[in-house]
């Protein structure tokens, strides 16, 4: 039988999340790969702050957007991981898509060259 947290446990949590993106001397880093992270398609450059925490459940929102990048490989995005500025991966498997997913992008096709906008992203706690 799975666990539960309450809410306070919960945003304690995603709040180390927050913080673990934030650390270093500059911005934390949004990867974006085809499946099975076959190939790096984008990188993001987080706000710093990355976003905030809130609700029940505890929800990391990204702030800042939209954020644009150039594409740096071409593929299908499927998949995203979050680095601190290190490049230290803070949290790995993240959903990507136009919709529906933990990160929303205009275009989940991605060419080298083109310019991918991130528009909106949230981690929830489980």
């Amino acid at each position: 039988m799975a666990g539960t947290y309450n809410n306070t446990v919960k945003t304690a949590r995603m709040t180390t999340v927050k913080d673990a993106v934030d650390g270093g001397v500059g911005a934390g880093k949004l990867e974006i790969y085809s499946a099975g992270y076959a190939a790096l398609l984008a990188v993001f450059n987080c706000s710093d702050p990355c976003g905030s925490v809130a609700g029940d459940p505890a929800v990391l929102t990204f702030s800042g957007m939209p954020k644009s990048t150039t594409g740096a490989a071409d593929g299908v995005a499927a998949i995203a991981l979050l680095t601190d500025s290190a490049d230290t991966m803070v949290r790995e498997g993240m959903t990507v898509g136009t919709s529906g997913t933990d990160i929303i992008i205009d275009n989940t096709s991605i060419s080298t060259g083109q310019t991918v906008n991130w528009t909106a992203g949230t981690i929830t706690h489980g």
